[in-house]
């Protein structure tokens, strides 16, 4: 028989929060969990490892439709991985956009920080800008 683990024990193992975990459980990422008598929700190995899978994919930065798109290609082992690689090409190039917008943003808040240098608000090259 395999061992059953109460949400709080999940949580505490997987460092995901027991509101995200029945968030998961309503999205179907997650399979319904056998229940006590009590009400108490018990989970497998394999739910604890599905849930960790999430969290990492969510720490990745993707989207839980992405996540769930690798978990339906995870479900299916002999499935072709094209998908995958496509989906982890796509967030990728979307990283790397969002990197350069945010070097941009940072070139420019460096910028105009170096020109301000005390004196008075009226003159604040920062506050300036940000009237432009």
């Amino acid at each position: 028989m395999t061992k059953q683990i109460r949400i709080g024990e999940v949580a505490q193992q997987t460092g995901c929060s027991p509101e995200s975990i029945r968030h998961y459980e309503k999205l179907g990422l997650l399979a319904q969990p056998q229940r006590s008598e009590q009400g108490y929700r018990y989970y497998d190995r394999a739910a604890v490892e599905r849930i960790g899978f999430i969290r990492h994919g969510r720490h990745l930065g993707l989207h839980l439709d992405a996540i769930r798109e690798l978990l339906e290609l995870s479900d299916n082992p002999d499935a072709d991985c094209t998908a995958a690689d496509d989906l982890a090409s796509r967030h990728l190039q979307q990283l790397e956009e969002r990197i350069a917008s945010l070097q941009a943003l940072a070139d420019e808040l460096r910028e105009v920080a170096h020109q301000c240098r005390g004196g008075k608000v009226a003159q604040c090259r920062i506050i300036q800008t940000l009237y432009e």
